[in-house]
């Protein structure tokens, strides 16, 4: 099953390489050259890893990350930065981010950590799933 990944950074460039190297691997994925853009599509779509900018203009990667994790605590959300420090890597991590890496990431270490997030978020779902049909069961008495 492929990974399918939200990509939200203001450099153009770097999200049109990545997203395609991404491709390459199999992934589909969705681009937003804006915070504003990329919470809007993680609202509308659904997806099983968000990478995101730390610094980008109008909104930091903490803000969006504190609003995707409000609206959808299951959310994987990988913060990417060229210029993170350990108090914001703090942050991330307090806010449920599930790593920060710096620019330029390595594709292969990102690849992994998508992977390990799909996982993550699979294992989420069957829970979620268990807990529906225990709660039915309980319901009707079977």
């Amino acid at each position: 099953m492929s990974e399918k990944i939200l990509m939200i950074d203001d450099e153009e460039d770097f999200l049109s390489v990545m997203s395609e190297r991404m491709e390459a691997r199999n992934m589909v994925v969705t681009t937003a050259s804006s915070p504003l853009e990329g919470l809007e599509k993680a609202a509308a779509g659904s997806f099983d890893v968000v990478i995101l900018d730390l610094m980008m203009p109008g909104m930091d990667g903490i803000q969006a990350l504190r609003i995707l994790k409000e609206k959808n605590p299951d959310l994987e959300v990988i913060l990417l930065t060229g210029h993170a420090t350990i108090k914001q890597g703090i942050e991330a991590m307090k806010l449920g981010a599930l790593d920060l890496l710096e620019k330029p990431a390595d594709l292969n270490e990102l690849t992994e950590k998508i992977h390990a997030a799909q996982a993550k978020k699979m294992v989420i779902a069957e829970k979620k799933n268990e807990e529906r049909i225990k709660k039915i069961l309980m319901e009707k008495g079977w």
